[in-house]
Formats: structure tokens, sequence, C-alpha cells
């Protein structure tokens, strides 16, 4: 069973708290995210968060989460010099919320660069600001309403709700 205990630190103890942690035998790097939080009015910003776990015992694997809270447009260093796989999550979380990782070097001299979307897709899929452009200018293929199939003369209708973060009917190609 592996156990988490959170950590909350500041993010200019980011990438010390993370090697602290890896020489203290939290050896394994088992991932890293950022959650969007932007829209908090107290703190707004990115929480990243990375995930590791000190495979000392086995069967009692303990785990640490920690997490630091990111500004809009603000850099987060780097974990590439502490542990190499944080490379492909940087990547990841770079391409999907747009936060850029100081010091990000993944040994091929390139950067940061897309991973998985495909060339030249814009935007920020992972963000609460992006726009579900695919769900906006289509029909989604689900059930049909109340009132909308074979017998919609029979059948009341039921007021139509807006999911978040999809544009009203208006917007799109026409």
């Amino acid at each position: 069973m592996i156990t988490a205990d959170p950590r909350d630190v500041p993010l200019g103890d980011w990438a010390s708290t993370v090697l602290a942690l890896r020489e203290e035998g939290h050896t394994y790097f088992d991932w890293l995210t950022a959650v969007d939080e932007t829209d908090r009015d107290d703190a707004p910003g990115f929480d990243v968060v990375c995930h590791l776990i000190d495979p000392g015992t086995p069967g009692s694997a303990t785990g640490v989460l920690v997490r630091t809270r990111v500004p809009v447009d603000r850099a987060v260093p780097s974990l590439t010099p502490v542990f190499a796989g944080a490379a492909w999550h940087e990547r990841e979380t770079h391409e999907m919320f747009g936060i850029e990782f100081d010091g990000f070097d993944d040994g091929t001299g390139l950067g940061l660069r897309p991973l998985l979307l495909p060339e030249g897709f814009e935007g920020t899929p992972l963000r609460k600001s992006f726009v579900l452009a695919a769900r906006a200018s289509k029909q989604w293929p689900g059930a049909k309403e109340p009132g909308e199939g074979h017998d919609s003369a029979r059948a009341p209708g039921r007021r139509r709700v807006q999911a978040p973060g999809v544009p009203g009917p208006e917007w799109g190609p026409r």
C-alpha cells in the first residue's frame, strides 16, 4: 500500500524540496501535472503537483504529494535536473496548460515542444478558459432531448442546460 503525505511548498522552493525528498529516499518519480485554479479569488494561478514514492521497504512504500501555486505567466523550475523522467510530464503540462519550465533539459536540446497534440494545434486544452470548439460546431451524438424525437408533438420539452466551457449556438462556423 502506498500512502501519500501532501506538502505545499512555495514556488521558490519547488525544485530544492523535490531534491531533498529524493535524497531522503523518495527515489521513484511517479507523475507531475497541473490543476487550473485561475478562477480562484484568493490566489489565482495553477497548482503544479508531483508525486514521489519511497520504494524502501517492499509492501509498505510511502509516497509524498508535492504542490506549489504558480501565478499565471510565471515559470516553474524544471525537475529534469533532479529526475530525468520528469521531462515527459513537463512537456505534457506545458502543452496542455501553457506552463513554462525554467531549466528544462531532456537531453535533446530541443526544449519544451509539442508532445501529444497535432501539429498546428492552437490553445491549451486543459485550461478552464479553453473553448471546446468541437462541441460547439457539431451536435453532440448523444440521446435526443425530450421533445426532439419523432413524438415531439406529444412530449414536453425541457430547458436546455449549457455545459461549462461550451459556447452558445451562435458561436462557430456557419
